[in-house]
């Protein structure tokens, strides 16, 4: 079966079409879409592309120089902070001065609180629109064409069988790109090949090959405890995961992005993602060969895979799907998912978001972190966001693939509510699991046993389950990172303000004040 999907033809030629070319804000998103379709860095602050200059002298002070893609570089300086004014403004005749944030003015403070106040402004929770199942499966009519609309009736797991017509004797993982790229996985892969004849199902003279989808789907958000719910779910006996933690492929493998700073490698197709399933999957096949003779008993393995950026990122959106009209992605990854899996279940951890936002920052490996960074790219983002919603809507700036890419850290991700409403758009409430991580750190018997139930699983015994809450968390704080200490109160306090509304109605929509973050 061929799954090459097409998604690169005329990459080339396409060109994120944003507003007209007079707006200040499109005047610096156009240089930079340009700029980026020729594989140069996307925006002044992102990988790399911040320099420090030095102090000339102190009669002179610090000197910016404009000489990257969006005729804008921001100086940084580690001995003090700076609230420098959004780069959408530079199509203006005259550029305004940066202006240094010194914590002891408190009229420096004023100017943050005042963008932060604009913002707050302007938000809005308007529902999104939402495409047709026509539209969305002549949209990607790979997927649909490949995957069974119909699951075998005695497994609780979503699977089904495909013929097989290629060469027993041959390597069916031999191209698959998962396998090519992830050394660390090779002994799996090479499990998998032995075992994958025994493992072919003989009907009428014919060859099948049992293909699964995941039960429940770990959909985000990231640095909010989702390796570690991920690492206990595993020691649950009917519970199997993909042969790698994060495959990413709704969001970012079936379009070739690998990093998307790094431009397009080639797509991966829908079958090495399937091919991820394949341990689960020989699993459930020796229960249903077992059984074949018996009276068929329900299998209650499930598959689950758990990537933390299913829930937010649609950054590809603009390429793939953009007619040149649109300010908002007219698909989501939920659409896909929901057309080829309408009973699908979801588990999302949360966290406050302006801890998630620090713990971000300090996970990801950029030289000379500090408080006083942190607080300098938290103003740099906010002034970005401020800029976007000048001429945008929320959603839209949340969607906006070049915006998330221009800000020095992800202030996005933790608009919560946005993503979960538009989820909730396709899936119901019920379907969807919602945890926050302090709970979970707190209590992980109480929050383990909710993602059982919600996954109808089946009772442990009181060691197994002990065996399951005991252990030590995954994926926490490194120890360099601990001995930054917290962030400066007054970044807190910003970000507190900047995020209340949109947990403010996350709390309303899941009916919890917990969510509140007070």
């Amino acid at each position: 079966m061929d799954h090459r999907h097409g998604f690169l033809n005329g990459l080339d030629e396409k060109k994120p079409v944003f507003l007209h070319p007079s707006d200040r804000w499109t005047g610096v998103l156009t240089v930079i879409e340009n700029n980026r379709a020729q594989h140069k860095a996307w925006g002044p602050w992102t990988l790399g592309s911040v320099r420090k200059i030095k102090i000339l002298s102190f009669l002179f002070g610090l000197m910016v120089t404009i000489l990257i893609m969006a005729s804008y570089i921001l100086t940084r300086d580690q001995k003090g902070l700076f609230l420098t004014p959004s780069p959408y403004h530079l199509t203006v005749e005259s550029h305004p001065a940066q202006l240094h944030l010194n914590l002891s003015f408190a009229t420096d403070y004023t100017v943050v609180r005042e963008v932060v106040r604009s913002i707050v402004a302007k938000v809005d929770f308007s529902q999104r629109r939402v495409p047709d199942l026509r539209q969305v499966r002549e949209k990607e009519p790979n997927i649909f064409s490949a995957i069974s609309r119909k699951f075998l009736p005695h497994l609780k797991n979503p699977c089904w069988y495909e013929e097989f017509f290629g060469n027993v004797t041959a390597d069916p993982y031999g191209k698959n790109l998962y396998a090519l790229y992830s050394k660390r996985f090779q002994a799996i892969y090479d499990h998998l090949r032995r075992a994958f004849p025994a493992h072919l199902h003989q009907h009428a003279g014919r060859q099948y090959r049992l293909r699964c989808l995941p039960f429940f789907y770990i959909i985000g958000q990231p640095k909010c405890g989702t390796t570690d719910l991920y690492d206990r779910l595993r020691l649950h006996p009917e519970v199997h995961f993909t042969t790698m933690k994060e495959p990413h492929w709704w969001t970012r493998k079936r379009f070739g992005i690998i990093r998307l700073s790094n431009g397009f490698h080639n797509p991966y197709p829908l079958n090495d993602y399937l091919d991820l399933f394949d341990q689960a999957a020989n699993q459930i096949q020796d229960h249903l060969t077992s059984n074949s003779s018996k009276t068929h008993k329900k299998v209650d393995i499930i598959i689950g895979e758990a990537s933390a950026s299913t829930m937010w990122d649609n950054n590809a959106w603009v390429y793939f799907y953009d007619n040149g009209t649109e300010v908002e992605p007219p698909f989501l990854v939920q659409d896909f998912i929901h057309a080829v899996q309408p009973d699908a279940r979801f588990i999302v951890m949360l966290r406050d978001p302006v801890e998630r936002l620090y713990s971000d920052y300090l996970y990801f490996g950029m030289a000379n972190k500090s408080v006083e960074d942190f607080h300098e790219r938290v103003s740099e983002s906010l002034h970005l966001f401020e800029g976007c919603l000048a001429e945008r809507s929320i959603r839209s700036c949340i969607y906006n693939t070049t915006l998330n890419n221009l800000m020095p850290v992800r202030l996005q991700v933790g608009l919560y509510v946005i993503y979960l409403l538009d989820w909730l758009s396709v899936f119901s409430r019920e379907q969807i699991l919602i945890l926050r991580l302090e709970d979970h750190a707190a209590n992980r018997k109480i929050t383990m046993r909710r993602v059982f139930e919600f996954l109808q699983l089946g009772p442990l015994t009181l060691q197994k389950e002990a065996d399951i809450t005991k252990s030590p968390a995954s994926n926490t704080r490194r120890p360099a990172n601990r001995n930054l200490g917290p962030m400066l109160p007054i970044t807190k306090e910003i970000l507190q303000s900047f995020y209340e509304p949109f947990n403010q109605h996350l709390a309303q929509v899941l009916r919890d004040p917990a969510f509140l973050w007070m």
